[in-house]
């Protein structure tokens, strides 16, 4: 068999060569830029830059039942949904990644009228599964697409930049599809958080797909440069959120190097889901949410999520 030649990756924050290796993990190989600090994946296989592999993905992954039954859950976009509520109660959205459509679905389920939604993705398998439950799709690119010449009061991009190889080309055309004063929503999994700390190059999210891991100051750095976002962005929200014990657990017992399966992830989602909804575990959920609360506040949850503005 012929191997596929990687490509190397500049900065997708500022765009900086020769930046100095940090981690490796199987394939994977991290590197910091020496400029700005921000770590990413490089050199990549073509399929991780070009989307392909979410097309393989999607049968073994989007669409297996623990995978759907999590996105599907009620609890699955409390945090999301609170926010998104929050900055944008009303208007036309955009879901960049929808994947299946479990965000979008809960949107319209929970707050029918208040909002026009549309899907956008490039796993044609989780298309067709969000298309079944009624939701409006677009395929293919999103940097190519036209959306017929409409704009946005909201683009969602949850745990979506840490994928692609060029996020700041996402937010330049997010900046253009925008109404002015429309506002994004980002989520990544955050370099600073607790569990990166603990596991380091053990935790699940360090893995092949994921090409970028912000901090708080990458990807502001990132949202700074209107040059590569496409225009000024107003930081309306930032701070962390998300925390799972279990994984902490879980990954501390794997070894070095060791990717978690797929179907351990979604199993897992599906779990999480279903201790949430048990009603007999309302005082462990207290507990639980005191220590997300705590470790938001110091920056140490699970994932970045900031709320952006187009100003101009």
């Amino acid at each position: 068999m012929t191997a596929v030649p990687s490509i190397e990756r500049p900065c997708p924050v500022c765009a900086g060569l020769h930046p100095e290796p940090l981690l490796e993990k199987g394939a994977l190989r991290l590197a910091r830029c020496r400029s700005c600090g921000m770590i990413f994946a490089s050199p990549v296989e073509p399929r991780y830059t070009d989307g392909t592999i979410y097309n393989e993905l999607a049968e073994p992954f989007y669409l297996s039942p623990d995978k759907l039954q999590g996105d599907y859950d009620p609890v699955r976009f409390q945090r999301e949904m609170a926010l998104f509520r929050r900055h944008c109660p009303a208007g036309e959205v955009l879901d960049v990644g929808c994947s299946t459509g479990g965000f979008l679905h809960q949107l319209r389920r929970r707050h029918p009228g208040d909002y026009r939604v549309t899907g956008q993705d490039v796993a044609g398998a989780a298309l067709e599964y969000a298309e079944r439950q009624g939701l409006p799709v677009t395929r293919g690119g999103f940097l190519e697409h036209a959306f017929c010449g409409r704009q946005f009061d909201a683009i969602t991009f949850w745990a979506v930049l840490e994928h692609l190889a060029e996020p700041a080309r996402f937010l330049a055309r997010a900046h253009s599809l925008l109404r002015p004063g429309g506002r994004c929503f980002l989520l990544v999994p955050s370099w600073e958080s607790l569990a990166l700390r603990v596991l380091g190059g053990r935790y699940r999210y360090v893995m092949p797909e994921h090409l970028n891991y912000f901090t708080s100051a990458t990807l502001q750095r990132l949202l700074q440069n209107p040059e590569r976002a496409g225009g000024a962005w107003a930081l309306v929200a930032l701070t962390t959120t998300h925390f799972n014990p279990v994984v902490i657990w879980q990954d501390l017992r794997r070894r070095p190097g060791e990717l978690v399966p797929d179907a351990d992830r979604a199993r897992l989602l599906q779990k999480t889901n279903r201790l949430k909804n048990n009603p007999l575990l309302r005082p462990v959920r207290w507990a639980y949410g005191a220590a997300e609360w705590m470790l938001g506040g110091l920056g140490l949850a699970d994932n970045l999520v900031a709320v952006i503005q187009r100003s101009r």
